[in-house]
């Protein structure tokens, strides 16, 4: 059980606690300066990841995080988990999607909110290179879609090594999600998105100019005008529409057969609370559903007490997989 969560009075607000957890700095001095580290998830695509290891890295449960869209293995909220995550005795790794964290010219594809293939090809060498035992996945909006779609996916027969998932704000609803963005109440969002999906495409363009064309980008003005016209087709998907009911976690939700804790709000700007109280999602005994008031869209910030930075959702996130990984 996840204990209440009570928001920063001057940030209640659903857009006021999501501008607020986007814009406010944070530092880790206790965290260990991370070892990057390459993996080869497919041909001709590289991914990084940035990883703190424990002294004996095989003795301890290890976290993967996953970001959101557009964001980056130094996103705060990952660095956050991999603070928290790392006092309480968890290996962490902080993995990039294609082409995110200024991997551009790594990989010749792109990333889907639905590819789960690559924190899944992460993970088997962890276990098979690293001889790591213990797994959670955790996964903050976009991210947290894979990871509960990567749950899913395995049904009744996940990996022995998988001991969790968390997720927090994820649009495991795509469309719904896609809906939300295009009310006039989100164009700061929708803007902010667009302009960086717009600038990471020229740059994968100047990378791979033989496979990709930015004939399309002046005339794009939203994310599911640039899923249709990039990501879609790329991934072999049938327009946006199509991409987003396949590559939602929703399709798959009933079937998460090891523990899951999703965290959301009821005043998220562009996560609708409709998906959370799906029958699908509620009648699920291994999945734990936190839907507070307030929050915003990964924000769930409230007083600091002491040691305690005030993060709840990250602190909820830690205790929760301290109670189901084994080290």
């Amino acid at each position: 059980m996840t204990r209440d969560y009570t928001p920063l009075p001057r940030w209640k607000g659903g857009h006021w606690m999501t501008l607020y957890a986007w814009g406010n700095p944070r530092h880790f001095p206790t965290l260990p300066r991370a070892t990057p580290r390459f993996f080869d998830v497919a041909p001709g695509t590289r991914v990084l990841a940035h990883c703190h290891w424990q002294e004996r890295p095989w003795e301890h449960p290890t976290i993967i995080l996953l970001h959101g869209l557009e964001s980056s293995s130094d996103a705060h909220y990952v660095r956050g988990i991999s603070d928290k995550g790392f006092a309480a005795g968890f290996n962490t790794v902080r993995l990039n999607q294609r082409n995110c964290g200024g991997t551009e010219a790594l990989s010749d594809s792109l990333y889907h909110s639905g590819l789960t293939h690559d924190p899944l090809t992460v993970m088997r060498e962890l276990i098979d290179v690293d001889g790591l035992t213990s797994f959670a996945v955790v996964g903050y909006s976009l991210g947290g879609n894979l990871t509960l779609k990567l749950a899913g996916d395995f049904g009744a027969n996940p990996p022995k090594e998988l001991c969790a998932v968390c997720a927090v704000s994820p649009t495991m609803d795509l469309a719904d999600c896609v809906d939300a963005l295009e009310r006039p109440s989100n164009r700061i969002y929708q803007r902010h998105f667009v302009r960086n999906l717009k600038k990471r495409m020229r740059r994968k363009i100047r990378a791979f100019p033989e496979k990709f064309s930015g004939k399309a980008l002046p005339g794009i003005r939203t994310i599911r005008e640039f899923d249709d016209a990039y990501t879609a087709p790329f991934h072999g998907f049938d327009g946006a529409s199509d991409y987003y009911h396949r590559a939602s976690a929703m399709r798959v939700i009933d079937k998460i057969t090891v523990p899951a804790l999703i965290i959301s709000a009821a005043d998220d700007p562009f996560v609708p609370p409709t998906p959370f109280q799906d029958p699908a999602v509620l009648q699920n005994p291994h999945v734990t559903v936190a839907l507070t008031r307030h929050g915003g869209h990964c924000g769930f910030v409230e007083a600091r007490s002491g040691m305690y930075d005030g993060y709840w959702a990250e602190r909820e996130i830690v205790e929760f997989l301290v109670r189901h990984c084994r080290r």
